[in-house]
C-alpha cells in the first residue's frame, strides 16, 4: 500500500514508519517545513491552513498522528490552545482536503486518546461510553468530529484512542524510568487510580490491524486488556527494576509541580477495554503489564 503518515517524528510515527517500511509499503510523511523533501515528503502547514492537495491524490490509507505534546509544560493558556489547535485544525484541514479529492484514500485512521473519557473512577468504559467534561475530553470530542468529512466523503475513518503507550525511549515510562531506579519512585496521590497502558509494539501492530480490517471504523480503544492501578503498576515496575517504591507523590504536591496537567494526566482514573481490537479479533502480544515491562525493559 502507498500511505501518507503524519506526526512521523513522534514516539508513534517513528515506529509506524519503521515497521510499514519494513513490510514493504510505500511510506510518504506530511511534515511541517519550509523546503522540498521530493517524493517521501509532502509539505502542510496546519496552523496557517496550508497543504499540497494535489500531492495528497492517489494514495491507499492516511495514518495522522501530529498533535502537540500535552506532557511538556505547564498548561498556561497558551499552552492548552497549542493543543487544541494542533489536534482540532490540523485534523480537520487533513480531513477536508481527502474529501476533495478525486482520488481520496481507503482508510483515514486518526489519532486520539482516553482522555476522551475524563476521570471516571472505576467505571469500565467502551467505545460507546460517554465522554467526560474535562479540557482533554472536550480536545478529544473536537479533533474526532474534525474527522467528519472524510467519513462523509465515504472514506473508512477510525479515531484511534491511545491510553499510556509504553516505551523504554519515549512516552510516560521513559520519564518514570530514572527516578524508579534510583530508588525514589513511587504511587502518585492515592494510588487506586486506574491507569489504562499499552505497549509500542501493540500500537503499531494495532495500528496496521486497523488499515488492513476493512470493517473497522469509529472510535477504537488502544490500550491493553488488563489496565492496572496506579498502585499495581508502581509496585511492578519496582519489583522488576528491583528497586523499592517508598517514596509517594501526595496530590498537592503533583498539583504543586505540575498544575491542571496533573489532574489529568497523573491523578485520574481511567479504566478502558479494549472492545473493538478484540471483536475483530486482534491478539496482543503484551497483555499483561508484568510481561510488557520485562519485554520493554530487557531492551532498554
Amino acid at each position: 500500500m502507498k500511505i501518507l503518515v503524519s506526526g512521523s517524528h513522534g514516539l508513534v510515527g517513528k515506529a509506524l514508519v519503521h515497521s510499514l517500511t519494513t513490510d514493504s509499503h510505500e511510506v510518504v510523511k506530511l511534515v511541517r517545513a519550509d523546503r522540498s523533501f521530493g517524493n517521501f515528503e509532502i509539505e502542510w502547514h496546519p496552523n496557517h491552513g496550508t497543504i499540497d492537495a494535489e500531492r495528497l491524490e492517489g494514495f491507499d490509507a492516511v495514518v495522522h498522528l501530529a498533535g502537540e505534546s500535552i506532557a511538556s509544560g505547564r498548561w498556561t493558556d497558551e499552552k492548552k490552545r497549542a493543543i487544541r489547535d494542533s489536534r482540532v485544525k490540523g485534523t480537520a484541514l487533513l480531513s477536508e482536503t481527502l474529501s476533495s479529492l478525486s482520488r481520496p484514500p481507503s482508510v483515514f485512521v486518526s489519532a486520539s486518546a482516553i482522555g476522551y473519557y475524563g476521570d471516571r473512577g472505576d467505571e469500565l468504559l467502551a467505545e460507546n461510553s460517554a465522554p467526560g467534561d474535562q479540557f482533554l475530553s472536550s480536545v478529544c470530542v473536537e479533533w474526532e468530529n474534525a474527522t467528519r468529512p472524510a467519513s462523509e466523503k465515504g472514506i473508512r475513518t477510525a479515531c484511534a484512542r491511545f491510553g499510556i503507550i509504553l516505551d523504554q525511549h519515549g512516552g510516560a515510562l521513559a520519564k518514570m524510568l530514572m527516578p524508579f531506579r534510583m530508588g525514589i519512585g513511587g504511587r502518585v496521590g492515592s494510588g487506586k487510580q486506574w491507569m489504562s497502558w499499552i505497549a509500542l509494539d501493540d500500537v503499531v501492530n494495532g495500528l496496521k490491524f486497523v488499515l488492513a480490517d476493512n470493517t473497522i471504523e469509529g472510535p477504537v480503544n488502544f490500550v491493553a486488556p488488563n489496565p492496572v492501578t496506579n498502585a499495581e503498576f508502581t509496585k511492578t515496575l519496582g519489583r522488576i527494576l528491583s528497586r523499592p517504591t517508598l517514596f509517594p507523590v501526595p496530590e498537592f504536591a503533583a498539583r504543586l509541580a505540575f498544575g491542571e496537567m496533573a489532574d489529568a494526566l497523573l491523578l485520574s482514573s481511567q479504566r478502558v477495554d479494549p472492545g473493538v481490537l478484540e471483536d475483530n479479533g486482534f491478539l496482543f502480544n503484551w497483555p499483561t503489564l508484568d510481561a510488557a515491562l520485562r519485554n520493554i525493559l530487557a531492551t532498554d
